[in-house]
């Protein structure tokens, strides 16, 4: 049976549905069932074909009301992180190309812009959508456009230190937007902070908030309430909420008016509350409470595992793991375990994650030692300074972030630790290609950003014994400000454990020797290289091998050897080829009177999206196969001249 088949028998309501404009020729009450089979959708291919589940579980009946109240797509709905958005997308004529989400060449698992025209904004990271709609809608006012901007923000985004820059800038602008909280209690792993105990403190108002929200509406038909006299009204409304719930919102103290909190799976209700408050001049906040995973039992007791539980059976929920028996520990798990090991031998180090504790297996220290871990939310620059302000007080922070969600702490590596040559050591997570999150999740830049911080040195394993050494070499007194990169998923070695020695920073290791050709490698790339010359050595050409460890302090005297060696130079990194290992050679052998010819393997200069490790190490250039045919038309062409 073909996919269309399938879908007109299995979900015969969401079959008709091609576009929003097919929803809102619905009748109110068969909302519900649309909500129904949009579960059962997501439920079926998600099974089969694996993404980002819970978050999206329970937002359905917000993006079902949304796309049913506003004119998209010239109304802008601006999604925060994108998890939530699936419903959003199939509702948007992606429905029979949803089998092909997160795959080479499919759609994208996020809203991306360049996608579809519903899509009005980049969702790959947290906090940014009350900004954007921001934006957007005082474009929509200057530009006289008369469209509607609703930002919903969820997953807890809204701790996230740009969405409060967001907010204090909504109540300094005149404005119309309308941002939707969507308040699941989570983000992926547990909510952390003051903001998410304040989050659950609000529903103690919520018969206030449903008192003013009827009187608003009350006075508003009756025209006892003016464009002229809003303001004072919502300023006289916040001070009486303030005496009677005995407490102030934080929204209201920043004149945005606060409607909730509201059951976020009533789907028939949000109409009502979105039409009411569609056309409503000036800021304001709807608080949605929703549970995630609603909807599949399994994804409701566990929603941390169902974040992106892979492969299951459809009916019975059992997740499909793959025997792990014998194979690699992943490097996170890896990273963890030694974590725990250095932590005690160590009494100074502490562990930081930013939201990630299971994601970064920070979650092993945070079991063994709770006072010693500190998990800060989705608040990535705070946990660099929070780390800078720990090491000057004598600790050693190992703050471990996926490599693009440090990006956005780029600032606070400069100015809180780099400066001050604080002890901090990054372990990157998520390092290259990470496969089908796509695009705003590559780890692309970090040897790149990172290498032209002075004092800051950055490193990459090629294994995980390599990676225990590392990390021991990094808390070790005198090493300053310290980067370690390390990809996405499982290692080479079974026998991960090692005893840890330091390691001679800025020393890298010859594996091979070769003739006319050498490849220079930093990190897990190097695997592929080994593998690559395996392939060329059958056909008995013999290349040089270095795995260069540090990319900072590079190790000029495998560079000065290999200029003196041999007529080419191969350099492959699982980063951007602009500003890595690549750059740094090309750098060092500028001024040089003898210099060996050079080719750079890695990721272009391109935006890269999802698709598989494998398929998009393949796209750019730098699997083994790519490898070594690069190094055999190098050989063939020397031989020609």
């Amino acid at each position: 049976m073909s996919d269309n088949e399938y879908i007109k028998q299995h979900f015969p309501l969401l079959a008709t549905i091609d576009s929003p404009a097919d929803l809102r020729k619905l009748d109110v009450s068969e909302l519900p069932q649309v909500c129904e089979e949009l579960r059962r959708f997501i439920v079926h291919y998600l099974s089969s074909n694996p993404g980002h589940f819970a978050s999206s579980m329970g937002a359905v009946e917000i993006n079902v009301a949304l796309h049913y109240v506003f004119d998209t797509p010239h109304d802008r709905l601006v999604w925060d992180v994108g998890h939530q958005a699936y419903a959003h997308k199939i509702l948007t004529g992606r429905r029979d190309r949803f089998s092909e989400n997160r795959t080479m060449g499919g759609l994208s698992g996020f809203p991306n812009p360049s996608e579809s025209e519903y899509d009005t904004f980049m969702a790959g990271h947290a906090s940014n959508s009350i900004s954007a709609g921001l934006g957007m809608s005082i474009a929509s006012e200057l530009s006289e456009k008369q469209r509607n901007i609703v930002a919903i923000i969820g997953d807890a985004s809204i701790s996230g230190g740009l969405a409060f820059e967001g907010l204090n800038n909504v109540s300094s602008h005149p404005n119309n937007m309308l941002i939707v909280l969507n308040d699941n209690d989570m983000s992926i792993d547990e909510n952390v902070g003051a903001l998410s105990a304040y989050m659950a403190d609000l529903t103690t108002s919520k018969r206030y908030n449903n008192l003013r929200y009827k009187t608003y509406q009350f006075l508003r038909r009756h025209h006892v309430i003016t464009d002229k006299g809003k303001g004072l009204v919502l300023r006289f409304n916040n001070a009486m909420k303030s005496l009677l719930s005995g407490q102030q919102n934080i929204f209201e103290g920043l004149n945005i008016r606060y409607f909730g909190p509201f059951d976020g799976h009533d789907v028939v209700q949000l109409v009502k509350r979105f039409r009411d408050l569609k056309d409503m001049t000036g800021p304001k906040i709807v608080h949605l409470h929703t549970r995630k995973g609603k909807g599949y039992k399994p994804a409701e007791e566990d929603p941390s595992v169902w974040h992106a539980p892979g492969k299951f059976n459809e009916e019975t929920g059992e997740r499909i793991v793959s025997d792990a028996t014998g194979k690699p520990l992943k490097y996170q798990d890896v990273f963890g375990h030694t974590l725990v090991e250095l932590a005690e031998q160590n009494a100074k180090v502490v562990g930081i994650t930013a939201a990630m504790p299971s994601g970064t297996s920070v979650g092993m220290l945070q079991e063994k030692m709770p006072h010693r871990t500190f998990d800060v939310g989705i608040s990535e620059g705070h946990a660099v300074t929070f780390a800078g302000g720990l090491a000057k007080d004598g600790m050693h922070p190992f703050c471990a972030i996926y490599s693009s969600f440090l990006q956005r702490a780029y600032d606070h590596i400069i100015h809180d630790v780099a400066i001050q040559r604080l002890p901090v050591t990054f372990c990157i997570d998520r390092a290259g290609l990470v496969g089908e999150d796509g695009v705003t999740h590559h780890g692309a830049y970090d040897l790149a950003y990172l290498r032209c911080i002075p004092g800051m040195t950055v490193a990459a394993p090629m294994d995980e014994h390599q990676l225990r050494h590392l990390m021991y070499t990094s808390q070790l007194e005198g090493k300053g400000p310290f980067a370690i990169r390390y990809p996405r998923g499982g290692g080479v070695l079974t026998q991960w454990q090692c005893p840890m020695q330091e390691l001679p920073v800025g020393k890298g290791r010859k594996l091979a020797d070769g003739e006319r050709v050498a490849v220079l490698s930093i990190g897990t790339a190097g695997v592929d290289v080994q593998k690559a010359l395996a392939m060329l050595k059958e056909k008995g050409i013999a290349v040089a091998h270095y795995d260069m460890i540090f990319l900072k302090p590079i190790d000029e005297a495998i560079l000065a050897e290999v200029g003196e060696k041999y007529t080419h130079v191969v350099t492959v990194e699982d980063g951007t080829v602009d500003g890595g290992l690549g750059s740094a050679v090309a750098e060092w052998y500028s001024d040089k009177a003898k210099a060996p010819r050079l080719t750079r393997l890695g990721i272009p200069d391109a935006f890269v999206h999802q698709g598989t490790v494998a398929q998009l190490k393949a796209q750019c250039g730098f699997d083994a196969a790519s490898i070594a045919q690069t190094i055999e038309n190098i050989i063939t062409k020397t031989a020609e001249k």
